[in-house]
């Protein structure tokens, strides 16, 4: 019965939010089912680090670079919860306390699930068992934040004004109807936890209008001496305005940013992550234009 043996980690945080300096604590929960459980002793390990990975596009123009892509270990710490012996049937719960610090001199970012660069801490259990008995092991992601600063950045709005003229990404602009929208962002630099905010105006346009967007893009760059590389990918598309919109007419602009493939605008001499708000205006020939607005994100 003993092989039917199953393990987990359980953390006391229900949401699995830590900041630097904060105590990780949970139960190691082994259910050996109806028997005694025999072991070789259990560890529990905390991991966290920052791995990074070219595109395809990039890989053949930095070969050296990609060789040395290495993660970059932020946290690496260990501890024997049990030491080799026998656990009774049933569910045994071990508790843990440990804390989460980074290496010397080596900050702790935010978590963040990117595609290029990815931040991450786990919790990992491993159980040794005897020859016969397959080995036993477990994992959980924790998430980490930075401390919320008393501080707060200056609010700053940003107005813009979109006009053929305006556009940087288009070739033809003699094929690009008449219009003019306007409008304002709130602000360019925003915390994480609040919605990125603002307004436009559609005051005229010659050709009827399909949908209005807001995409939210991350910018990733992974780089060293050999040189660095940078790509964009889209997080998330909202529609804010569907269909020939009325001119004249304020419509709300509000995005709240996905917690999870965001995090805090990012620069350090490995890799940086950064983020851009696109507004773009798709016309009824699917033909789009669009307006790139650079922010950052902070959390305070």
């Amino acid at each position: 019965m003993s092989k039917m043996a199953t393990i987990d980690i359980r953390l006391k945080k229900v949401n699995k939010i830590y900041t630097d300096g904060d105590l990780v604590a949970g139960v190691v929960v082994v259910d050996s089912g109806r028997s005694d459980f025999q072991h070789q002793g259990i560890t529990l390990s905390m991991e966290g680090a920052v791995s990074l990975q070219l595109s395809a596009k990039s890989v053949g123009l930095f070969e050296a670079f990609y060789n040395s892509l290495k993660p970059i270990q932020l946290i690496n710490y260990s501890l024997e919860v049990a030491k080799p012996g026998k656990l009774p049937s049933g569910k045994t719960e071990i508790p843990f306390e440990i804390p989460l610090k980074g290496k010397p001199n080596k900050p702790l970012y935010e978590t963040y699930h990117g595609v290029f660069v990815n931040i991450q801490y786990s919790l990992k259990v491993d159980v040794k068992r005897s020859l016969l008995n397959k080995d036993l092991q477990k994992q959980c992601e924790f998430i980490v934040e930075y401390k919320e600063q008393d501080t707060k950045a200056k609010v700053k709005s940003v107005p813009f004004s979109i006009t053929p003229d305006t556009l940087t990404n288009v070739k033809e602009k003699q094929n690009v109807p008449s219009f003019k929208i306007k409008g304002t962002l709130n602000s360019a630099s925003i915390s994480i936890s609040k919605p990125l905010q603002g307004e436009l105006i559609v005051e005229h346009c010659n050709a009827p209008i399909k949908s209005i967007e807001l995409q939210l893009v991350r910018v990733e760059t992974c780089g060293c001496a050999e040189g660095y590389a940078k790509d964009a990918t889209e997080i998330q598309n909202i529609q804010i305005a569907d269909g020939d919109v009325c001119r004249g007419i304020t419509i709300p602009i509000h995005m709240i940013f996905p917690r999870l493939f965001t995090c805090p605008t990012l620069s350090t001499n490995n890799f940086k992550v950064e983020f851009e708000v696109n507004i773009v205006v798709v016309f009824h020939d699917d033909h789009l234009v669009t307006e790139n607005f650079p922010i950052k994100l902070t959390r305070f």
